[in-house]
């Protein structure tokens, strides 16, 4: 007779085929809210994909949390991985139009996902006490958020931004009362690698738009030279992260238990990866512009969208570091936000703007590779 497979994810699991399906739909949803970027970036637009981003990641996010503590081999967790990827599909078709006349369809859509997620934490949860305790209340807090939105979707017009905006605030309360209390047990392997995934997803969206960009364009050398230096910034943010945040993450959270792991994953991944996830959006929706017109000035919205995004992944990666280590990587806080400047000040075209930030990303990675081959190295 086969042993019957647990439904508690064991300590060694690592990502899983389902959820790797499951993150498909995600690719979709960041195409989505870069599309509400195109062509201009104001502060209307931007807070419209703020507002709709947050509550996809926070779905994303939480369905993580419940994968982690499950056993992605069962056949009911895997069976409920692939209705919420399912219904994650919807939640994407209605971004576009969810602070309009399609704002009903976003809500149920997201209430439902965020509801199948409680659900598969309720199961695993079901053997442990402490566990249980935690995510009831966790649960308990957050069903008043997930009214927010329903009523937001609702009422509409500027009343969706006042429900909505209350919605994410009663998130985060959820998440500071909930990452307090014992039970959770996260495995930190596992965890670290799923955010490492969608930060590639984000990522390969801006490689995603700037290849779209160049597809059926005049192929002039401008375009050209414009494309790989979009390429290689991309290249850089996979370097500044996975080469020196992701391991100061996973060494920090592995070092932690009880609640202080949970409160560290809780600020490091579920709340300051939004800001840098966000900085990935603003620089796609920038380099579609860029790879558009490759030989005109870059727009002023759109100078701010590139440097502005780059602050916000690269500085938000160090506040992540920051928090996870206590030390502080102080060149990225300087110089990033220097070149930004640069970059909003020139009024250049498109390579130029590229090529500043591009220098900026190889000068501190060469200055963290020098400090982390010293013998006594000192992240600074």
């Amino acid at each position: 007779m086969a042993t019957p497979i647990p439904l508690v994810s064991p300590d060694d699991q690592r990502a899983t085929f389902v959820e790797l399906f499951f993150d498909l739909v995600f690719v979709f949803c960041v195409t989505q809210v870069v599309a509400l970027l195109h062509g201009h970036i104001d502060a209307r637009s931007a807070g419209s994909a703020l507002l709709v981003f947050w509550l996809v990641w926070w779905a994303w996010t939480q369905f993580t949390w419940a994968l982690n503590a499950a056993n992605t081999e069962h056949p009911r967790v895997q069976l409920m991985t692939l209705l919420a990827t399912a219904i994650a599909f919807f939640l994407a078709i209605g971004i576009p139009r969810a602070l309009g006349e399609g704002a009903l369809w976003f809500a149920v859509s997201y209430v439902a996902l965020r509801t199948v997620g409680l659900l598969v934490y309720y199961w695993v949860a079901s053997g442990d006490p402490l566990q249980r305790r935690a995510v009831r209340i966790f649960g308990l807090f957050s069903a008043g958020g997930l009214a927010a939105v329903l009523v937001g979707a609702f009422a509409g017009g500027s009343a969706l931004y006042l429900w909505w905006g209350m919605a994410i605030a009663l998130d985060l309360m959820a998440a500071g009362i909930g990452g307090q209390l014992e039970g959770w047990n996260l495995h930190p392997d596992h965890f670290v690698e799923r955010h490492g995934l969608i930060v590639i997803i984000a990522l390969g969206e801006t490689l995603i738009v700037a290849a779209s960009g160049l597809v059926g364009a005049p192929l002039t050398p401008t375009a050209m030279a414009t494309g790989v230096l979009a390429v290689a910034v991309t290249c850089g943010l996979w370097w500044s992260y996975f080469r020196y945040g992701r391991p100061a993450f996973e060494h920090a959270l592995a070092a932690c238990h009880g609640n202080a792991r949970s409160c560290l994953a809780r600020d490091v991944f579920s709340v300051m990866h939004f800001p840098m996830l966000c900085g990935v959006i603003a620089m796609a929706a920038a380099t579609e512009a860029a790879l558009a017109r490759p030989e005109e000035l870059l727009v002023a919205d759109m100078r701010i969208g590139l440097g502005g995004g780059a602050v916000l992944f690269i500085c938000g990666t160090a506040a992540a570091m920051w928090r996870a280590t206590g030390r502080a990587p102080v060149w990225r806080a300087a110089l990033v936000p220097a070149a930004a400047v640069a970059i909003v000040a020139s009024g250049a075209i498109p390579g130029v703007a590229m090529g500043i930030l591009l220098v900026t990303l190889v000068v501190i990675a060469a200055i963290e590779h020098r400090q982390t081959q010293a013998p006594s190295a000192v992240a600074v």
